[in-house]
């Protein structure tokens, strides 16, 4: 049977299906007009942007940090560029130990550079990289570069490194630099927001940007202080990249701006010599020039090498520099305090004309002890030094006299009278850490101590200050800004040391000398007494130091010293006797010429014995050098010469604090020619021996680690001088032998005879409650 098509319904069914089929392409292409209006439109910035960052990379330009040169134009610090072999831990395919291995056949790795980045990469972030070689040859680079597909993680970086030229000379002053630090990085970022919070003083240079691609900071010194200075602009640059993040083609450029270069007050000549007569020796020394506070010699003995940083120390040369008995990371003008002796009394004769309690005729016959209360407080000289008024009394370094004086003024006028002067005092020099010393009074004690018993002030605690024992402790650089306000007539001069800073592109230069911060309320006609008493210690036959001068072309003001480091009861001293640390420090303050003075120097060596055989020669070569040989053709480069004689050659490309274009002229010019620290916890009358060191917190960006003496653990730059009797604040130091209960009579504090400095030496007892000079 024949079966006849409903046309009509076949019709309908295929109009309905083409209208589906339409709906569903006009949908369709809806929903890709609103995806392309979504992509071009509404959201266009948002995806634009998206894709110019798939494409482009933003690299930072890490600037050229600025050099430094001392006042002479002598380079201290300086750049040079190098490749280095780095690895991000986070990208490697293998374990960190197998991967080094396997460089290792490709490039020489030593186990110092597996302690050093051991050591980097205990202290940095697992995504970072790290260097384990630095200063590869060509030949390394070319070897590593044809494998280098071995090696995901693992690439060849082209680097600025930082030189110290000199090594050792001046590196306390001088710093070093290093990786930052989480602690650092921490502090950039407060210092930034500090920065944006205040518009009207905002500061480029303090943005956490300007640290973007940056690996090193300044950590102590002059690197640290002036760390915004040195440190320069980031730049950035724009480069087209590929889908595997190779560099195609650089977009656009901001170059970096250069840091800007310190010049120094010091002189390295003079630095040099000084260090050279600190051979062997344990010590400080501070040479100034009164007329402008600049700082022309600043020696911490014995001292290290900066340039063992700048790479990353490894492990064991740390524990060597921060275990060794000698402290060569300890600045000790700056972090040191001691007991200043007899260099004291001049300062002490000062107070007493000022303030009328002696005239320069006032004089007596010296019976060789001052008694008190029933105690007896011994000269160095038992049978008593003749008639005694203030200028013999400076001139032979007479206790006596300085006894009876300390008595009758008191302990808080002395405190008054010495702080102009800067004993106890943050000096403000221009690099972080100084320690603040003791200055004692009676404030200071109550404020020190916590039992009533030991707040107490004791007569005979008066006593000793008079010859700069007891609880004095002043760091050498408080002693050396001392002696050249003294120097110059009581007109304060702030000590500093960088002296002119230059814009390396400009050649501008600013100069940093402060202005004098007023004179002191002291008369000329006392200041020209108590100088005519230090002259004669070098130009009389009978003064301490006059055998070492007598022969100067020159005339010196001076004052020998010795501190007490152990007790002597009712016995003779023989420093050949005792253990090399608990012989006596010997100090020495002077300035010349006497009547124009053109330096001042203090300084102090530890464990030297008398002032005028161990510090006194040292003094005498410094002024030697400054007034008579630094004037002599080719005396400069002799002393830079044998300075850098111990500093091996880098022997690649030297960069100067500029971006200066190729073959273009260099646009490095040499130049021709802080936070407070707490006070200390209170130490013994005399120099402890053996403390315990401390952190000394420093301003800026951050302070590598240093030495702690005595337990062998912990860090800190400003580590005690222990075994040496360097005391470091604010090293907790041991607190003075226990005070007399107030039912005890008489009211005295004992004080064992003292020394004379050029009297021969017994057997030591205990250690000195309070020392006695000379």
């Amino acid at each position: 049977m024949t079966e006849f098509k409903d046309t009509q319904q076949q019709l309908s069914r295929f109009r309905l299906r083409v209208a589906a089929a339409g709906v569903f392409v006009f949908v369709c292409f809806g929903l890709l007009v609103l995806r392309f209006l979504d992509l071009q439109v509404w959201h266009y910035s948002k995806y634009s942007l998206q894709a110019e960052e798939n494409r482009i990379s933003v690299a930072p330009i890490v600037p050229n940090r600025g050099i430094i040169t001392d006042r002479n134009g002598v380079v201290l610090a300086r750049n040079y560029s190098a490749y280095t072999l780095e690895v991000t831990p986070s990208k490697i395919d293998d374990t960190l130990d197998n991967v080094i291995d396997k460089l290792s056949t490709v490039i020489s790795i030593d186990q110092r550079d597996r302690r050093r980045f051991k050591k980097l990469l205990e202290d940095s972030k697992n995504f970072e990289s790290l260097p384990i070689r630095t200063r590869l040859t060509d030949e390394e680079v070319a070897k590593f570069t044809a494998q280098r597909f071995r090696f995901p993680g693992v690439d060849v970086r082209a680097r600025l490194f930082r030189q110290y030229p000199l090594g050792t000379t001046a590196a306390h002053v001088i710093g070093y630099i290093g990786r930052i630090s989480q602690r650092d990085a921490e502090r950039i970022d407060a210092i930034s927001d500090q920065n944006d919070s205040d518009p009207d003083h905002y500061d480029p240079r303090l943005d956490a940007n300007n640290y973007k691609g940056t690996d090193y900071i300044g950590k102590i010194g002059v690197e640290q202080s002036y760390e915004t200075e040195l440190h320069g602009m980031t730049g950035f640059e724009e480069v087209e990249v590929t889908a595997g993040g190779r560099p195609v083609r650089t977009l656009s450029r901001t170059q970096a701006t250069p840091g800007n270069n310190l010049v120094l007050s010091l002189d390295i000549g003079l630095q040099q010599v000084a260090e050279q007569a600190f051979a062997g020796k344990r010590g400080a020394l501070v040479a100034i020039e009164p007329s402008t506070g600049d700082v022309l010699a600043f020696v911490s003995s014995p001292s290290f090498d900066p340039n063992s940083f700048v790479d990353g120390i490894d492990q064991q040369t740390w524990d060597e520099l921060n275990n060794s008995a000698d402290h060569p990371l300890l600045n000790r003008p700056l972090h040191g305090t001691y007991p200043p002796g007899s260099t004291y009394k001049p300062f002490m004769a000062l107070a007493a004309l000022t303030l009328h309690k002696r005239t320069p005729s006032w004089g007596f016959q010296d019976p060789g002890s001052y008694t008190f209360g029933g105690h007896t407080f011994r000269n160095d000289v038992p049978q008593g030094q003749g008639w005694i008024d203030m200028n013999r009394a400076i001139m032979v370094s007479n206790d006596t006299y300085f006894y009876m004086l300390a008595h009758d003024l008191g302990v808080n006028a002395i405190a008054n009278f010495m702080k102009p002067w800067g004993f106890g005092q943050i000096t403000g020099i221009d690099i972080a850490g100084e320690a603040r010393g003791v200055l004692p009074s009676t404030d200071w004690k109550k404020k020190a101590y916590r039992k009533p018993e030991q707040q107490r002030w004791y007569e005979g605690e008066t006593i000793s200050l008079g010859i700069g024992q007891g609880y004095n402790s002043y760091t050498i650089l408080q002693l050396g800004h001392a002696t050249a306000t003294l120097a110059n007539n009581g007109v304060v001069m702030k000590p500093h040391l960088v002296k002119e800073i230059e814009n390396p592109i400009s050649h501008d230069l600013r100069l940093t000398v402060p202005k004098d911060n007023g004179r002191i309320n002291v008369t000329q006609d006392d200041i020209d007494v108590v100088k005519r008493g230090m002259v004669n210690v070098t130009a009389n036959p009978s003064g301490t130091a006059y055998l070492l001068f007598r022969n100067a072309p020159y005339v010196t003001a001076g004052k020998t010293g010795t501190a007490q480091v152990f007790s002597l009861q009712g016995a003779k001293y023989h420093g050949h006797a005792l253990a090399e640390n608990l012989r006596d420090h010997a100090l020495f303050i002077a300035f010349a010429p006497a009547d124009n003075p053109q330096i001042a120097v203090a300084l102090v060596v530890e464990n030297g014995g008398w002032g005028a055989q161990a510090a006194a020669p040292i003094a005498r070569r410094v002024l030697d050098f400054w007034l008579l040989e630094r004037q002599k053709p080719g005396a400069e480069a002799a002393a830079v010469a044998a300075a850098a004689s111990a500093t091996q050659a880098i022997t690649v490309p030297v960069i100067g604090a500029s971006d200066a274009a190729e073959g273009s002229e260099p646009l490095v010019k040499v130049a021709a020619g802080f936070t407070a620290l707490p006070s200390p916890v209170p130490p013994k009358p005399a120099l402890a021996v053996g403390a315990s060191g401390a952190d000394v917190a420093v301003g800026g960006f951050g302070a590598a680690p240093g030495p702690v003496v005595g337990s062998g653990s912990g860090s800190g730059a400003a580590a005690a001088a222990g075994a040496s009797g360097a005391v470091a604040a604010p090293a907790k130091k041991p607190a003075p032998r226990k005070p007399r209960p107030a039912s005890e009579t008489p009211d005295v504090a004992i004080a064992p005879p003292s020394r004379d400095e050029n009297a021969p030496s017994a057997a030591p007892s205990t250690p000195a409650p309070s020392g006695i000079d000379e």
